[in-house]
């Protein structure tokens, strides 16, 4: 006698607690409908990360705004002034002040995206101009917050390390 398998066993089963088995004899193609409808509800259902969402929706709201990061680089000090706006633009000054006492400002533009984990920026212009090899375009930082005025971005492509301090809008930041 041939063995029966587990789906034929469920069906007998749903057959003894009075279940109705009449779908079984409908047509195999609209069977087959059925069965592509029902995996791809269940496929949209498991795709409705909400939670994940909002994490990330929440951390981009914070990112969004006027952060500041003052560093050394070789003999200079530099002021970088970094406005993250709601609607995906970015806006970079910096205010670089060499040892002999010069100044130079620049002033880069692009878009932002945060993806859940990192803070994404593409340059559509390096001082007034566009981006041309071999400069790269795009700087990818992995976010981290210390406080609610502060997050910490790591480079891990040029393994570096930066330290942003929120400041009020409209504040002259690059300003000493």
């Amino acid at each position: 006698m041939p063995s029966v398998g587990a789906g034929a066993r469920f069906l007998q089963s749903l057959a003894q607690k009075g279940h109705s088995l009449r779908w079984l004899r409908a047509p195999a193609s609209v069977r087959r409908r059925v069965a592509v409808v029902g995996m791809l509800s269940l496929l949209l259902a498991a795709c409705g990360n909400a939670p994940e969402d909002s994490a990330a929706d929440s951390v981009r709201q914070r990112l969004e705004g006027q952060w500041l990061r003052d560093y050394r680089q070789d003999d200079a000090e530099v002021r970088r002034w970094l406005t993250l706006q709601a609607d995906g633009r970015f806006f970079e000054r910096a205010k670089v002040f060499h040892a002999d006492g010069a100044i130079t400002e620049h002033a880069h533009e692009g878009q932002w995206v945060f993806d859940g984990t990192n803070l994404k920026r593409k340059y559509r212009s390096f001082d007034g101009k566009k981006p041309s090899a071999p400069t790269l375009p795009y700087i990818t930082h992995q976010i981290r917050f210390e406080s609610r005025h502060e997050f910490v971005g790591t480079d891990n492509l040029r393994r570096r390390e930066v330290r942003y301090h929120r400041v009020r809008e409209g504040l002259p930041a690059l300003l000493r």
